[in-house]
């Protein structure tokens, strides 16, 4: 009898952790997938509503946020609410929003402003010269202005960028005109960037963004080192440089001698990338180069295989 009951309190010793296992696997499984955001705003110090609920000021970042359609609002004293709706997906996202001041006969609650006080307003635009940056090389922002003595510039994007960093400021000419060339260097991280322009007092901005790209490696791998001719060979490596894909170029003895170009092949989140190739059934037998270029070329990687030596 006492054996008996032994057996059962260790079965139910075993049922109680075989749940409490279960419990915690499924637990684990409903945190996969889940998204990172973090937000960013001009002004600094904005009210962030994700789905109407409050959670916190700018800068912040929002764990755990399920993946998915979502609305989003900034709120901050003295100016226009900004709202988007937002896709979230796993991983970390950076979401920016500038907030527009309330135009000057609003704030009194009511009462008509001259048309010359209405021309007065501050404004800004904002342009920059190219959508991609390569690392190491400079960018060049401009726009016009009114009523501003000096365009400020602010950087936000991965690293130290994250909070924002004023990176400088130019003179409008005498028609409101101003540029301001950008060099970060080498040590600015790949990624998406926002640029605001403001007239540093927080009452009038503009934003535009631009991807950095570079400073990383790019590698390619045969997925045989002796093919037959006619054969389908599978190419795939990393990019790590932030670029969306990879030029591949095929060099070999005779009419391949000047390197033939077989395609692109898109990069994925995970940094990866494959691309498919069937050689043509009459290529001269010999040793040949296959080289992965990132677009556009920063980088690139190279790995050898032969052609037509095998039966």
């Amino acid at each position: 009898m006492k054996d008996m009951r032994d057996a059962a309190r260790v079965g139910f010793v075993l049922s109680f952790l075989a749940f409490f296992l279960l419990l915690s696997g499924c637990t684990g499984l409903q945190a996969q997938g889940t998204g990172t955001l973090q937000f960013v705003s001009s002004p600094s110090g904005a009210e962030i509503y994700l789905d109407n609920q409050y959670r916190g000021t700018t800068p912040a970042t929002v764990t755990d946020v399920a993946p998915g359609n979502h609305t989003l609002e900034f709120r901050s004293a003295g100016y226009i609410s900004w709202s988007s709706p937002i896709t979230v997906s796993s991983g970390t996202s950076q979401i920016f929003g500038a907030l527009s001041p309330v135009p000057r006969n609003q704030e009194g609650g009511g009462g008509e402003t001259s048309p010359a006080a209405q021309v007065s307003l501050p404004s800004v635009t904002l342009l920059v010269n190219k959508d991609i940056l390569i690392i190491g090389d400079s960018i060049v922002f401009s726009g016009s202005s009114q009523g501003i003595s000096a365009v400020v510039l602010t950087v936000f994007g991965p690293g130290t960028y994250g909070p924002g960093v004023t990176v400088g400021s130019s003179k409008p000419n005498s028609i409101g005109v101003w540029s301001f060339t950008w060099t970060p260097g080498t040590k600015i991280q790949a990624g998406s960037y926002t640029v605001v322009a403001g007239d540093g007092k927080n009452t009038t901005s503009n934003t535009a963004s631009f991807k950095a790209i570079g400073g990383g490696v790019v590698s390619v791998v045969p997925s045989m080192y002796a093919a037959a001719k006619g054969s389908t060979i599978l190419f795939s490596g990393r990019c790590s440089t932030g670029a969306d894909t990879v030029r591949l170029v095929l060099s070999g003895p005779e009419r391949y001698s000047g390197g033939v170009e077989l395609g692109t092949a898109s990069v994925a989140e995970d940094r990866t990338w494959s691309y498919r190739y069937k050689l043509d059934p009459t290529m001269p037998t010999g040793s040949y180069t296959i080289t992965a270029v990132d677009v556009p070329k920063t980088t690139s990687g190279s790995s050898q295989f032969t052609v037509g030596y095998i039966s």
